[in-house]
């Protein structure tokens, strides 16, 4: 595995996945790694927040390089997920490893046995 791209997160992301993670029940190697995440991350007040750069409630379009598909999602808390089709929730490995990322950033990320290659394409305002 490749070293890891920086990361940024706002700090109301910070304190909203906090709260999620310490009542989640559901699977522990997402919770872990968003834990893992969570500790190497920069975190900057929202307004300071870079355009580039995913946070809950924003859309971003990556590529799945390993399926070669590309995808625009809104990564969303899981009680979010069910608003639309188009929800992609903080939870899910994909989820969980475009948080913080900016555009042009690759990111591998371990999930069931496998490994997730994905590029984050461009991030909006959902």
């Amino acid at each position: 595995m490749t070293a890891l791209p920086p990361i940024t997160v706002s700090t109301l992301d910070r304190e909203r996945l906090y709260a999620l993670l310490e009542k989640h029940p559901g699977d522990p190697e997402v919770v872990d790694r968003l834990y893992d995440e969570l500790d190497r991350a920069r975190f900057l007040e929202p307004d300071a927040m870079p355009d580039d750069v995913v946070r809950l409630n924003s859309r971003a379009r990556f590529l799945h390089e390993d399926s070669g598909k590309t995808y625009e999602l809104v990564l969303s808390t899981p009680a979010d997920t069910g608003t639309g089709e188009d929800r992609l929730s903080i939870l899910s490995p994909v989820g969980a490893a475009l948080l913080g990322l900016s555009v042009g950033a690759t990111i591998e990320w371990p999930s069931k046995g496998k490994t997730l290659h994905l590029t984050l394409i461009a991030v909006s305002a959902a």
